[in-house]
């Protein structure tokens, strides 16, 4: 069976600055993060938002309804996936699409830190755990390595 793309399910993907996608981008990371996961409102915009390259997908509606973000240092973060979209592989297009900008942009790896949770979804992409657990926003974490 092959994998769904984005096509598939009437969904769209847009890659571009802050000031093009913050807005969606935020939607999609105050749902998931700040209500879903009770982190601080204040800590879930940072002052890298403005220098990254961020992936919001899109539905039928315009809406966005997924999100990440690649780091000028290769570092991957930010993932977040409404409860709509949950299971339909669209996290698993917006990991590959910043995994392929940052080899596009010459990066010998991506870095990221990955709830606990979530770490068999990115083995499932090549990346590796290292180091121990840390709490982010009182959320246990673990960095992951993916190197190309």
């Amino acid at each position: 069976m092959r994998s769904k793309t984005l096509e598939d399910l009437n969904l769209s993907l847009a890659l571009g600055s802050w000031l093009q996608l913050g807005e969606a981008a935020s939607k999609v990371r105050f749902e998931v993060f700040v209500h879903e996961q009770n982190v601080p409102i204040e800590i879930e915009l940072d002052e890298m938002d403005e220098s990254s390259l961020h992936a919001v997908v899109f539905n039928h509606a315009h809406e966005a309804v997924a999100t990440g973000r690649l780091l000028p240092d290769g570092h991957i973060g930010r993932m977040a996936v409404s409860k709509s979209v949950r299971g339909s592989g669209v996290g698993g297009i917006i990991l590959q699409t910043l995994i392929e900008e940052a080899r596009q942009r010459g990066y010998k790896e991506v870095v990221l830190s990955a709830q606990l949770h979530a770490m068999g979804f990115y083995e499932r992409y090549g990346f590796k755990a290292e180091g121990d657990i840390y709490l982010d926003a009182g959320i246990e974490h673990k960095t992951m390595r993916l190197v190309f």
